[in-house]
């Protein structure tokens, strides 16, 4: 559960960031407003959970990771930036954190996707951009996306600079 503090309840890690939204004027935090926000935030993910004051070490995996991006939600983000978003967790969640991904980015959240696992970025993105020893390697397009492309442009056997020539030449 990358982003998650394991010992804290499910209401408190969702309301990290959104603190200063969620603070009366004397200071306090607003218990009813923060635990409205986590049933919100925990429904519309469907994280399965005992309840929102349980700690997040009791979720599985894939629970823990939509605690996470419930957290990073809180706040409206117009970007999420999602680093290895399925990684340790089992088939059903990925396809969960999959759709919900498919939503944010359907109603207009720019979704940035870090992973190692191909499969993962064709089927989620409509840009691929590969980052070969801390530069990029290449760029491709919905159209382009394949495992063989990302393969060739990560290990060096083809650089943008090949791509272009290849497209110009076609």
């Amino acid at each position: 559960g990358s982003g998650v503090v394991l010992d804290l309840p499910i209401a408190a890690n969702i309301s990290a960031l959104d603190l200063a939204r969620l603070t009366g004027r004397l200071g306090l935090l607003d218990r009813k407003a923060e635990d409205r926000q986590a049933k919100e935030l925990t429904g519309r993910l469907g994280v399965r959970m005992a309840g929102i004051d349980a700690a997040v070490s009791t979720l599985s995996g894939g629970n823990q990771q939509k605690v996470a991006i419930a957290r990073q939600l809180s706040v409206s983000p117009k970007v999420i930036i999602m680093d290895e978003p399925t990684r340790g967790i089992d088939v059903g969640a990925k396809v969960e954190i999959h759709r919900l991904l498919r939503q944010l980015a359907g109603s207009g959240v720019g979704v940035i996707v870090i992973s190692s696992e191909l499969p993962e970025l064709i089927g989620l993105c409509d840009r691929v951009v590969v980052v070969r020893e801390g530069r990029i390697a290449g760029e491709l397009t919905a159209s382009e996306l394949g495992e063989e492309a990302i393969i060739m442009l990560a290990s060096g056997v083809q650089d943008s600079s090949n791509q272009r020539q290849a497209q110009n030449v076609a």
